[in-house]
């Protein structure tokens, strides 16, 4: 069996240890052992872009936000079907994670992160979504493990009903904000619908045709409904 070999050490803000490790021909980032993500099985990542931009190839100024940028499959996937002139804000908390996609040692989001569509911000996703009401076509939110946080406690806030507003409010009208998560969770999807949107939901495979089934959260704002304005 070949083995493992770490390449690099990242720390979240909470304090979770990310390694980075390639294995095989392929790179993974693991936290306290356990593998978080990996370049062999990404399809869901590639399905939360497909789902969230899959009406904007003719938006003209499309404005997209993607929190969370992992081994960069899901801007890789948004970039393809994303028009000329959009413009796609990454967001990610962990300095080194972007250092690694940049690092042309490893074959990983480098090439999409010179794409002059592509703005890369070394920040936490629920400060930039509260600076930008009414702002984005679509919002991909994959910073973490879904509403059950591995990485950085922090995150839990994104999948809570005040930051589920929040991010509702950084929409345009007829936005789209789309959630992935490792897993099925009935009390995440009742706050979403509690917050005024509109779900649906959509499970994906980790690769193509096997692995673990994951699942990803479609949710839209009911024009005029409100939601997106915290009620108390």
């Amino acid at each position: 069996m070949k083995p493992f070999k770490r390449l690099g050490e990242a720390t979240s803000p909470d304090g979770t240890v990310l390694s980075l490790f390639s294995h095989d021909g392929a790179y993974v980032i693991r936290v306290n052992g356990v593998e978080l993500m990996s370049t062999r099985r990404h399809h869901s990542e590639d399905a939360l872009a497909t789902l969230a931009c899959a009406d904007l190839g003719a938006t003209r100024g499309a404005q997209v936000l993607i929190g969370g940028l992992g081994l960069g499959f899901t801007l890789k996937a948004a970039l393809a079907v994303l028009p000329a002139d959009a413009h796609v804000l990454v967001v990610e908390i962990v300095q080194a994670v972007i250092d690694w996609n940049r690092d042309p040692a490893y074959p990983l989001a480098g090439e999409a992160l010179h794409d002059p569509r592509v703005e890369v911000r070394h920040a936490d996703v629920a400060r930039v979504l509260r600076e930008h009401p009414g702002t984005f076509d679509a919002i991909m939110l994959d910073v973490d493990n879904g509403a059950d946080p591995l990485t950085t406690a922090g995150n839990a806030q994104l999948y809570r009903g005040p930051g589920i507003h929040m991010a509702a409010a950084a929409l345009r009208p007829h936005g789209r904000l789309v959630y992935w998560s490792s897993d099925v969770n009935p009390k995440f999807e009742n706050s979403l619908k509690h917050a005024g949107l509109i779900v649906t939901t959509s499970r994906v495979r980790a690769h193509a045709t096997s692995g673990p089934w994951h699942t990803l959260y479609v949710a839209q704002r009911e024009v005029g409904s409100g939601a997106g304005t915290p009620t108390g």
